[in-house]
């Protein structure tokens, strides 16, 4: 049996939108700010699926297929068990959980190109990612009538 979701398909729809699309602005920032290649958390996405020696279009529709989904996973595991109140807060504390869960358990496991991704701008990824997801959870839920 699945369990409840917390929020509306509609709510966990336009929060994962805001997670996925805005997650890996920290680890770009670092890249950026310290002459890093900033496709480089993509290509490693994208050899999940993929070769790592595969043409980049390839690894970038792979990355996209697997943070959008991988993201989509996560998104109804929070819609599940995510409370209605501070949800934001509760959000990111999920994320911290599932970024030591993918950056020290999984990706070191199963996918060595994520494993080799310096740990501290994929948190701040996850972090983000904690934050766009519970921000307008919480929000959509305020504004719901009672």
């Amino acid at each position: 049996m699945l369990p409840t979701l917390r929020f509306s398909l509609r709510e966990l729809a336009w929060a994962w939108l805001a997670a996925t699309a805005l997650s890996g602005a920290p680890s770009t920032l670092w890249a950026l700010l310290t002459g890093g290649d900033i496709g480089e958390a993509t290509w490693a996405a994208g050899a999940m699926l993929l070769p790592a020696d595969s043409p980049r279009p390839w690894l970038f529709a792979a990355a996209a297929l697997v943070h959008g989904s991988v993201s989509a996973f996560w998104t109804l595991v929070g819609g599940a068990l995510l409370p209605r109140r501070h949800t934001a807060l509760w959000a990111v504390v999920m994320a911290v959980a599932i970024g030591l869960l993918d950056l020290r358990v999984i990706a070191p496991a199963l996918f060595p190109s994520v494993a080799a991704l310096t740990f501290w701008p994929q948190m701040a990824d996850h972090l983000m990612w904690g934050a766009c997801l519970g921000l307008p959870l919480q929000l959509m839920a305020r504004s719901r009538p009672p």
